[in-house]
């Protein structure tokens, strides 16, 4: 169980909405221990003990990348909804048969982009709303840290759908798709790794109007992990790391005008895992503020990203 997992399941435990009902690993005994650690219900061996279980009204995924197609597909056939982390599919073609499926059958699907729902995202996007920085010109974002140079991890596995645009790059780019929309025109270019995935990529998108997105992920070098959205009447800085901040500021002329400390509560998925409450009990087959034809639209950028790196899988 990785990293994400945890966390997840640590604030599973923070929402008066939910029941860690059942926790499924390839090992029994991996499964027994997390479960115990987060209080499951229950604990299975295999994902399909899981997707089969009458019990499960909605299950979280977070395996590597190339496991969530398979495995979102097996819940929606077996009448779960899904959160399945990003990116949800590897290619819109995955992306857009779950979507299908998850229709067909009248159940709820979202890609788990916690960033969207973060205190701190939702105050940014009440500040553009209030025309606080005006009319937008530019997103300026960024995501990168040192890897520790194994090959061997998840991260540089193609095999496991690795890579920094993949694991880190959606970020920055979800954000400028969050602000800005689809873009006209695109132009990435990467590093390599041995293992044949991008260590580095830098991605610069128009929009036919002007406005740009300056984007960069990295396995390479810790960068600063802020977005900086500018308008022609200021910026909104958005702090270390962007993509969960906690700490927003506005600028006017390179000036700070103001400042908002907003927490998040407990790691920072609760807010997620309640959006996800809320549709389930509301019989909503996806959220409106994260909805499917945004992970399209998002799926659909990070494909063409890919195909000027030339990194396919």
């Amino acid at each position: 169980m990785g990293k994400i997992a945890n966390k997840f399941a640590a604030d599973l435990l923070l929402s008066p909405n939910a029941v860690l009902q059942g926790v499924a690993s390839r090992s029994r005994e991996k499964a027994a221990e997390f479960g115990a650690k987060y209080h499951s219900v229950s604990y299975y061996g295999s994902y399909r003990e899981l997707a089969d279980s009458a019990e499960i009204d909605v299950v979280y995924i977070a395996t590597p990348h190339v496991f969530h197609f398979d495995l979102t597909m097996m819940c929606l056939e077996n009448g779960k909804s899904v959160l399945c982390e990003k990116p949800m599919g590897m290619n819109r073609d995955q992306v857009q048969t779950m979507v299908e499926m998850a229709r067909s059958k009248n159940l709820f699907l979202m890609e788990g982009i916690w960033t969207r729902f973060i205190p701190a995202t939702e105050k940014m996007l009440e500040l553009i709303e209030a025309d606080a920085i005006g009319n937008l010109h530019s997103v300026r974002a960024d995501f990168g840290f040192k890897g520790d140079g194994n090959l061997e991890s998840r991260v540089y596995k193609k095999a496991l759908g690795g890579g920094s645009l993949l694991d880190i790059g959606i970020y920055p780019i979800y954000l400028s798709l969050l602000l800005l929309g689809t873009p006209t025109d695109t132009s990435s270019m990467a590093r390599m790794t041995e293992t044949g995935v991008d260590g580095y990529c830098s991605m610069q998108f128009g929009y036919g109007t002007g406005v740009k997105a300056i984007l960069e992920s990295s396995f390479e070098a810790h960068t600063p992990i802020e977005a900086h959205i500018e308008g022609s009447k200021g910026t909104i800085k958005m702090h270390k790391r962007f993509h969960h901040a906690e700490k927003l500021s506005v600028l006017r002329d390179g000036e700070l005008e103001e400042e908002f400390n907003i927490p998040y509560t407990g790691n920072g998925y609760l807010h997620e895992i309640e959006e996800v409450n809320n549709c389930i009990l509301e019989r909503a087959s996806e959220s409106q503020r994260l909805p499917h034809s945004l992970s399209l639209d998002l799926i659909t950028i990070m494909d063409k990203v890919r195909k000027e790196i030339g990194l396919s899988y």
